[in-house]
């Protein structure tokens, strides 16, 4: 046999020193290039201000220039923002090797630093704008002179860094060579088709380093292969000062680096520092996840509905008594909680944690009869949240049903074509009957309106916001399946998730509601 070849060496784990990592976000232009994903200018205005003020990310890449003219007055509205605040050198716009045009578009739009593409590959270079290395370069200088001109700073992406790298290396370090004293601030090295590995990654980042140690490189990765966070730190390893990232990982195919798993990677594994304020991750998430219409998978690390729930009975025992199943990954770091699960997993830990936290107490042989109960529900795959666990301990121990103080003693939701649905209502509260009528824009949304009216207008009281409604439907299609509904309610600061389970979708939305109505009764 031969000798070995060369191999990469990863040097032993030991504390970086403190650096400081720059995070760019791009969830406004290549997260917005998720297929289906299209945000309004004023959503695009209010995720900017969430990244740039409440998570203090270093900047966002907000749009491409020469799309559209709602994509131009969506910069303008971040811009107009941004300048007003003392933020604008923070925002910057992807553009093109096109002469004046990119540049014209983006000064328009009050922009003041373009990210220019250009060929980080021979095979596109060639292949695509089928000119030779030495005209790209060229027209590269031209743009970004006349950038200078309109006082616009300039970054370059590399696209298709990674394949060049791969296949043309001396082509990517002619490029880099024609454009490093242009006054270039920043060279972005994508991995546009998510090709690399981390082994890779680093070899190729530390040849960049090594031979132009005097410039500056971010590293853009890509999610097809599943390794866009693992290259995310060999990059950061290997000597990239910055690192681009979107929020809930949305992006072109399998998407880019999620910000949330790239600010506890980088933390707690690298010893390294960002600006991000983490505490505002799981918020900024969920504000996307509403504006782009891409759900949050349960299981993603930070963000997921999940994440921070322990099913097993034995972790909570072992929280309970030690900690001891917990890491570094607090919730509270991300403006959450822990949660203890309550289902056929459940033991006797998970119950007591979370009628310690209801501030209920129950004799042990109590507690065993409501957690056999809780399994029972749970092989029957209903899902039990803590604020149903009152309910079931009054079942369970022959209380009687809780009290009821608010009972809907009759409904009408109507509607019809053309017509706005229709619901007329009769509830009673503490003994008192209120009837109210509404129009919405739903049967449950007409709902709703008519006992807001009660509680507004006739109580003098606030009512919860709606934060999250879920509808489960179980597999068959049988149109007499059960349908569950959980609605997320926010009631002074609080989250309350209500559940309600019927063969007609309002008829158990309705039934969460009015769980929900009990439940806040008990603050009056």
């Amino acid at each position: 046999m031969g000798s070995p070849g060369p191999r990469t060496v990863i040097p032993p784990k030991t504390p970086m020193e403190r650096r400081t990592i720059e995070i760019m976000d791009t969830t406004l232009r290549d997260g917005e290039q998720t297929s289906g994903v299209s945000f309004m200018p004023h959503e695009k205005l209010m995720i900017a201000r969430a990244l740039l003020q409440n998570l203090n990310v270093d900047r966002i890449e907000v749009a491409s220039a020469r799309v559209s003219e709602g994509e131009m007055e969506a910069v303008k509205s971040i811009t107009r923002w941004a300048q007003q605040t003392g933020r604008i050198d923070r925002v910057e716009v992807l553009g093109f090797v096109d002469g004046h045009t990119s540049v014209d578009w983006i000064t328009a739009a009050g922009c003041k630093h373009l990210n220019l593409l250009c060929k980080g590959s021979l095979k596109h270079c060639e292949g695509q704008l089928h000119k030779t290395l030495p005209q790209h370069i060229s027209d590269i200088l031209q743009v970004i002179d006349y950038a200078k001109s309109k006082e616009v700073g300039v970054n370059v992406y590399l696209e298709d860094w990674s394949n060049g790298m791969k296949d043309s290396p001396q082509y990517v370090f002619d490029l880099v060579d024609g454009l490093k004293d242009a006054g270039i601030d920043r060279f972005m090295l994508p991995d546009t088709l998510g090709v690399l590995n981390p082994l890779d990654l680093i070899r190729f980042v530390r040849q960049m380093v090594k031979r132009f140690p005097g410039l500056r490189f971010d590293f853009h990765a890509h999610n097809d292969y599943d390794l866009a966070i693992s290259n995310v730190l060999a990059a950061v390893l290997a000597g990239c000062q910055g690192i681009h990232t979107s929020v809930n990982g949305l992006g072109e195919r399998a998407g880019n680096a999620p910000l949330a798993s790239v600010q506890a990677i980088l933390k707690d594994q690298f010893q390294a520092q960002t600006r991000i304020d983490e505490s505002r991750l799981n918020e900024v998430s969920r504000l996307v996840e509403s504006y782009s219409g891409i759900a949050i998978p349960p299981n993603q690390p930070i963000t997921g509905d999940s994440v921070f729930t322990q099913v097993a009975g034995v972790h909570a025992d072992g929280d309970n008594k030690a900690g001891l199943y917990q890491n570094d990954l607090l919730p509270e770091r991300f403006g959450r909680k822990r949660e203890y699960a309550l289902g056929k997993n459940s033991g006797k830990a998970n119950i007591l944690k979370n009628l310690e936290e209801l501030g209920l107490e129950l004799t042990p042989e109590q507690t065993k009869r409501v957690t056999e109960r809780i399994i029972e529900l749970g092989d029957k795959k209903e899902l039990v949240t803590q604020e149903d666990l009152p309910f079931i301990v009054s079942d369970v121990l022959k209380h009687g049903t809780p009290d009821e103080n608010v009972r809907l003693i009759s409904y009408v939701v109507t509607t019809a074509y053309g017509l706005k649905p229709l619901a007329s209502l009769r509830l009673e509260i503490n003994g008192q009957t209120y009837e109210e009528s509404a129009q919405g824009d739903g049967q449950f949304d007409a709902f709703v309106r008519a006992i807001r009216h009660i509680y507004k207008n006739k109580l003098g009281r606030r009512f919860p916001w709606l934060t999250n409604y879920v509808v489960s439907i179980p597999p068959g299609g049988r149109t007499d399946a059960f349908v569950q509904t959980v609605i997320t309610w926010n009631w002074d600061n609080r989250t309350l998730r209500t559940r309600g389970l019927d063969a007609d979708q309002t008829e158990a939305a309705i039934k969460a509601t009015i769980k929900m109505l009990n439940l806040i009764e008990q603050d009056y």
